[in-house]
């Protein structure tokens, strides 16, 4: 990870100074095997959020050992559907206003100000937060990826994933606000990273699909798969990303037509 993306001193110690006035914020981290990354997640809340909750999948890894230098509010469960598993992480914030955080992303600097005024006196229950998305070192400034906000901070009693294993829906009752500073992703360190969550992501839509009763034709999916290239590429602006640019677009096609052969293969061993 360059410079631009790493989490510099100055925001360390600026985050120790902040001790003393934590935000009444709980940040609710999910794990899983995650010692590449747990560290920088936790070191960039540390210390001005007032709690810090770590709901580990299971780790094999160093993870748990790791968050224990941040918190004690350690969590270790399977997740078996990503839906409820959220549901339930959320459930365990002590505080109303939660700010939501895979182990492979952290808040930068400018957010953490954002967020602390933010709070202070906001007519909104939530805020949508862009993500500032990486492979390996490129900053995906396009393709539909950024900035592509996302509500991550929220009042909890007014905020549900949809139960699925899948792309959860949010339902939320209440007023959104946006947020203009980010949070940094370094979700894929290189395509092979990127190609095995396609291919986790597709298995889990396609028993998605069988699981609603959801009905997918073969001339659909192939619809799908012609119609996400070009609105990646072109309509998204994919091309401004170059080569990474059309490997999302590829991918973004890829996705539609893996889903089905997968929906169909599980249909065929039901039957």
């Amino acid at each position: 990870m360059n410079t631009e993306t790493a989490l510099n001193t100055q925001e360390m110690v600026d985050n120790k100074s902040l001790a003393a006035v934590r935000v009444p914020l709980s940040v609710v981290v999910i794990t899983k095997n995650e010692e590449a990354n747990i560290e920088d997640c936790l070191r960039s809340v540390h210390g001005w959020a007032d709690e810090i909750v770590v709901v580990d999948d299971e780790s094999t890894d160093s993870t748990m050992e790791l968050a224990r230098q941040y918190t004690d509010r350690i969590f270790r469960r399977k997740m078996e559907n990503e839906g409820i598993h959220r549901n339930w992480a959320y459930a365990q914030a002590r505080n109303e206003w939660v700010l939501s955080l895979d182990a492979d992303e952290y808040v930068s600097g400018e957010l953490r100000e954002e967020i602390r005024e933010g709070l202070k006196s906001t007519p909104y229950h939530a805020f949508s937060i862009p993500l500032r998305n990486y492979i390996g070192d490129y900053w995906v400034k396009h393709s539909g990826w950024y900035p592509a906000g996302k509500l991550r901070l929220f009042m909890k009693s007014r905020f549900k994933y949809e139960e699925v294993e899948v792309h959860p829906r949010v339902f939320l009752d209440g007023e959104t606000g946006h947020l203009t500073k980010d949070i940094v992703h370094k979700g894929y360190p290189d395509f092979e990273h990127f190609l095995a969550s396609l291919n986790r992501q597709t298995t889990l839509e396609a028993r998605k699909w069988i699981q609603t009763g959801r009905r997918m034709s073969l001339g659909k999916a192939v619809w799908r798969t012609l119609d996400r290239f070009p609105r990646v590429w072109i309509g998204k602006k994919g091309y401004k990303d170059g080569f990474i640019g059309f490997m999302i677009a590829f991918f973004a096609s890829l996705y539609q037509i893996m889903s089905y052969a997968k929906y169909w293969e599980m249909k065929q061993r039901k039957g």
